[in-house]
């Protein structure tokens, strides 16, 4: 059994319109609900093997956020630098690469690919992941490069707004 978990960046500021896209930090919500996340999935009890990180400041923020609540140390925390900007193709390939001593990932990207890579695994659609959204996608598959749309579901999905009202 493998456990995947697409976790889309928190909330990014628009503060510096002159800023990359991709050196854009995290806003207070971001700041604020990244933790919380990690909490939430810390109190399901799970314990990833593995975190790897569009290397994009507010990506790599929310993922290291996680680390923390998870022990993991920063530098454990693999960045991957085709997260940034990829198709959901590449997202799917990215997936197939993982090591397979990993049992339980978790992802951490970008709109829109991550609400389109979800909804290949979901029976329901998923009009979109919203930033700092979770979905939890459940295989049978004995390794990474055997998941599939037909032994792979999205089991649950934790959205910020749904959690914290």
């Amino acid at each position: 059994m493998r456990t995947l978990f697409l976790i889309r960046h928190a909330k990014s500021s628009w503060d510096n319109p002159g800023l990359r896209d991709f050196n854009r930090p995290l806003n207070e919500r971001g700041l604020r609900e990244a933790p919380l996340m990690a909490q939430l999935l810390a109190n399901r009890g799970v314990q990833p093997d593995l975190l790897v990180s569009s290397p994009a400041k507010r990506a790599l923020t929310t993922a290291l956020f996680f680390a923390e609540k998870f022990g993991i140390a920063d530098e454990q925390v693999l960045r991957e630098q085709d997260i940034y900007e990829a198709a959901p193709t590449d997202i799917l390939q990215i997936i197939s690469n993982l090591p397979d001593s990993a049992a339980v990932v978790c992802l951490f990207g970008h709109n829109p690919t991550f609400t389109d890579v979800a909804n290949r695994f979901s029976d329901d659609f998923i009009d979109n992941v919203p930033t700092c959204g979770i979905v939890q996608i459940e295989s049978e598959a004995e390794n990474w490069k055997t998941m599939y749309e037909g032994n792979s579901r999205v089991k649950a999905h934790f959205f910020p707004k749904e959690m914290y009202k």
